[in-house]
């Protein structure tokens, strides 16, 4: 069987690294991303998928764009069997699609038809999902539209946060897709589907700087829900007593103050707490980074910026 692999983000990794070690396979090419700038120095940098790729000696191919005509020719010469798509990053054209003959298999973390998209795992999240999991299905030219092949359901714990569940969700799809892989080469083609129920999508569309924002007049879940499905990238920012800041980690409280209130806790057992009220209920909050620097406990953010009762959180600096 000859895979050719496309892939970018870290998401994709340890696919691409399980393929590799399927001997009977061979994975002949990987497709990512052209090196991009990233950080403060904004050199450029490869993608997660290049730098595994590059560690199997995999030959490596990144097209600006994949439907340019040359591209779509280098990869009919290389005559796949199977395309496997991972976080990928570009829409496929027709072309591509109907080249291998076992199709185009995609791996989407969500239960589709729930959560079409760019942000499946974080959107489960904000929304306070219980249950989410990894889909895979045959591409078509339509947005998470194609065809299921399999599904495996997880719960989502309490305290998950888009970071912990990528992670998990990134380790529990290579297994799905090699059983998938499996089928094809079982049924000579492309293995058993089934269409998706369109009347029960939903979408998770991308992230922008603007979705991470808070807003203190929602209740404490929400709010939760919000800084743990935003972790990372863009982040829950608000401002406290003035100082812009992003919510790393928080508990749900009972406590009910003001939306917005900030109260600053002294107990004889766990010393300074900084609990902030929602519509309903507050949250505790127990690492913040203010903007520019690294993330710092609770206490330590009180007694650097002389927060206190009586202060309070706002959406904005006015």
């Amino acid at each position: 069987m000859k895979i050719l692999f496309m892939g970018t983000s870290d998401f994709a990794v340890p696919t691409l690294e399980k393929l590799v070690d399927q001997k009977e396979w061979e994975v002949i090419a990987v497709v990512t991303q052209p090196d991009r700038p990233s950080g403060r120095g904004r050199k450029l940098t490869p993608s997660p998928v290049k730098l595994a790729a590059e560690k199997y000696q995999l030959p490596t191919l990144q097209p600006e764009k994949v439907r340019k005509q040359t591209v779509i020719q280098h990869l009919t010469d290389l005559a796949p069997d199977v395309i496997v798509v991972v976080a990928y990053g570009q829409i496929l054209t027709k072309k591509i699609l109907e080249l291998p003959p076992s199709g185009c298999l995609n791996i989407h973390p969500s239960l589709l038809p729930k959560y079409r998209g760019a942000a499946p795992i974080q959107w489960a999240l904000i929304n306070g999902e219980s249950e989410t999991g990894v889909t895979i299905m045959l591409l078509d030219e339509g947005e998470d539209t194609g065809d299921i092949i399999s599904q495996k359901a997880v719960g989502i714990l309490a305290d998950e946060t888009s970071i912990t569940l990528h992670n998990r969700l990134a380790n529990l799809a290579p297994g799905l897709l090699i059983k998938a892989i499996k089928q094809c080469e079982t049924e000579g083609g492309k293995p058993f589907h089934y269409p998706q129920d369109n009347s029960k999508s939903s979408q998770a569309p991308k992230l922008t700087k603007s979705t991470g924002i808070i807003d203190w007049n929602d209740n404490a879940e929400q709010i939760y829900n919000l800084i743990r499905g935003t972790l990372g990238w863009p982040g829950a920012k608000t401002y406290l007593a003035g100082f812009q800041v992003k919510i790393i980690d928080c508990t749900v409280v009972g406590l009910q103050l003001i939306s917005g209130q900030i109260k600053v806790i002294r107990d004889p057992n766990d010393g300074l707490s900084l609990v902030v009220g929602t519509s309903l209920g507050s949250l505790k909050l127990n690492t913040i980074q203010p903007a520019t620097k690294g993330p710092m406990s609770a206490v330590d953010f009180i007694n650097g910026y002389g927060i206190k009762s009586g202060d309070y959180a706002h959406t904005s600096d006015g």
